[in-house]
């Protein structure tokens, strides 16, 4: 019930909207029912060859009920769809947002595939419970109690036995769908899940499948996964088929008993027949409002297991890593590190120990050490995507964790080992640190990293189309576009991790050179363990699991024969 209470929960602010949907689809039922009663009525008391002055009304009855019943049915799936789509619009910006607040400490396991699944087929499920189990069974109630009341001034027996057979096919027919696709749904969900991260997977790894002949185990397992979908779909098509006997047999057995009852009246003289042709049909009619109940109980649990998974993301989140109290940012963008201690998981090997270090405006630090010394570990709590425990960092002289997250990130720009270029222009991905930039702003900032050439020899120049991930450019071209991007943002202090991996010597010494030269009197945290170019750097800290073990310039480091000294020239043979 907890996830019904949330889901429920959306609908804070919709509710004028949602009163409006259910009271036109009353008068949508209202409609249908008073359609095929009239129309009893015209036909029936046709039968009898009365003057044509007796029959004006029900014609104009019929037209009455005939038009509105369409008018009501487009402004109730008007109003109701306008309605869901707008809280599936804010569901999705509810699961980004989550997402957002969790990333990247709060899923480390998480997997792309699965996260599609939840943001994308997981929330259209819901539009299943919004449209089939919210509106209809309250449409169900207010027409049914109508139904009894109009039939009742017949007959109060005939109130009594309509509302009976209502109520019972009310609670039996969704009652049945629901045993019968209990696991279903979240069998279904489940598999589908699995399904979107098995071909997220294949995608991804289609050169690696092929290489190492693996195709044939992973079609194998999307076979099994589709086999599994199969199953549950089937089951939904066993309780389809189950709601739509039951919804005949049960208007059935309820008319069969109002005649019963009426047959003897007519006999008596006590209802005509005309009036009997009339209560018949406004029986039948009445049952519409019975049928989609089946539906609503059949997805609810397919819909239950979607929001769970939904409202799974923001479950266990890390708490707020931002104050109640947050300071404006500081003139100056000194930063401070003393004694930072550090653990990933409470009870885990500490990944950084009393790590310290000045970076004053303008200072150019380079971080050096084998893979798992802790050099990124620092870039991810000065840009804090995770929180310290132990020790402290300073910017400005107060506590980074003093400002707030998005403030400290807008002062620092981070070049990473891959950086995420986005499937769209030249232009779209450069713009997204700086909207505003004029097109000679781009051209300059790509002259200024070496793409000048290159642009130039692009067929649509700055709207040319660079693929997924950027997968129409070489890794330099790459690299060179995201130091072009951190240009424009233009912040003080600049985070470069690994900015010359993957990339040959030539193209990294490159690389490397034109950072400098367009680095001005930014400070600039270098994370590498590719001993390239580090002479420029004012100071190099050395480390070894998560301890500062050596510190000094290029020209100290290498004299003191420690760590980093075997580094260069295992480095320097390599390269030579």
């Amino acid at each position: 019930m907890r996830i019904v209470y949330r889901l429920l929960a959306f609908l804070y602010g919709f509710w004028g909207l949602m009163l409006l949907s259910v009271l036109l689809g009353v008068a949508t039922t209202g409609s249908a029912i008073g359609l095929l009663g009239t129309s009893a009525y015209l036909i029936a008391q046709a039968a009898l060859q009365p003057s044509i002055a007796v029959l004006q009304v029900a014609i104009v009855g019929v037209r009455f009920f005939g038009i509105t019943r369409g008018a009501f049915r487009y402004l109730e799936r008007l109003v109701s769809h306008n309605v869901n789509f707008r809280l599936l619009s804010q569901l999705r910006v509810f699961v980004y947002q989550g997402l957002e607040r969790l990333a990247p400490a709060g899923m480390p396991s998480s997997h792309s595939g699965d996260l599609l699944s939840k943001l994308v087929a997981d929330i259209e499920t819901l539009e299943n419970f919004y449209l089939r189990a919210v509106a209809p069974p309250l449409v169900a109630i207010i027409a049914s109690i109508g139904v009894c009341i109009f039939v009742g001034l017949y007959d109060a027996a005939f109130g009594f036995v309509v509302g009976g057979g209502l109520f019972i096919s009310g609670l039996a027919i969704p009652w049945v769908a629901y045993q019968i696709s209990l696991h279903a749904g979240r069998k279904w969900i489940q598999s589908r899940a699995g399904l979107f991260v098995n071909l997220i997977e294949g995608i991804q790894g289609m050169g690696d499948l092929l290489v190492f002949e693996g195709k044939d185990a992973h079609m194998s397992a999307t076979y099994q996964l589709s086999r599994f979908i199969q199953k549950s779909q089937m089951q939904f098509t066993v309780a389809t088929g189950a709601v739509n006997a039951l919804s005949v047999l049960l208007p059935g057995l309820t008319l069969l008993i109002v005649m019963i009852v009426a047959i003897p009246a007519v006999e008596s003289g006590v209802l005509s027949g005309v009036s009997l042709a009339v209560l018949t049909l406004v029986v039948l009619a009445s049952f519409e409002v019975i049928t989609p109940l089946g539906s609503a109980a059949q997805f609810l649990e397919s819909s239950l297991e979607a929001g769970g998974r939904v409202f799974s993301i923001v479950q266990g989140q890390p708490e707020d890593i931002n104050p109640v109290v947050q300071l404006t940012l500081p003139l100056t963008a000194d930063i401070s590190v003393r004694d930072l201690s550090f653990r990933y998981s409470s009870g885990g090997e500490f990944a950084l120990r009393g790590v310290s270090f000045e970076l004053p405006v303008g200072k150019r630090l380079g971080i050096v050490g084998p893979s798992g010394a802790g050099k990124t570990t620092i870039l991810n709590l000065l840009l804090r995507f995770w929180d310290y425990e132990a020790g402290s960092i300073l910017l400005g002289g107060h506590e980074l964790r003093d400002y707030d997250s998005e403030d400290v990130r807008r002062l620092m720009g981070v070049i990473l080992q891959e950086n995420y270029l986005f499937n769209g222009t030249v232009r779209q991905n450069l713009t997204l640190a700086k909207p505003e930039t004029t097109d000679d702003e781009l051209l300059s900032t790509l002259n200024m990293v070496g793409l000048g050439r290159w642009l130039s020899a692009l067929p649509a120049g700055l709207d040319t189309w660079i693929g997924e991930r950027g997968a129409q450019m070489s890794g330099g071209e790459r690299q060179r576009l995201a130091l072009a991007r951190l240009i424009l943002l233009d912040a003080p202090i600049w985070l470069l991790d690994e900015p010359t991996e993957h990339l040959d010597m030539a193209t990294a010494r490159d690389l490397t050179n034109q950072l400098f030269e367009v680095l001005g009197r930014r400070s600039v945290i270098w994370v590498t363990h590719r001993l390239l170019g580090l002479e420029a750097l004012d100071e190099i800290l050395v480390l070894k699991q998560g301890e500062v073990i050596e510190r000094g310039n290029d020209s100290e480091l290498r004299a003191l024969n420690g760590l980093y000294a075997r580094m260069w020239r295992l480095q320097r043979r390599m390269l030579i």
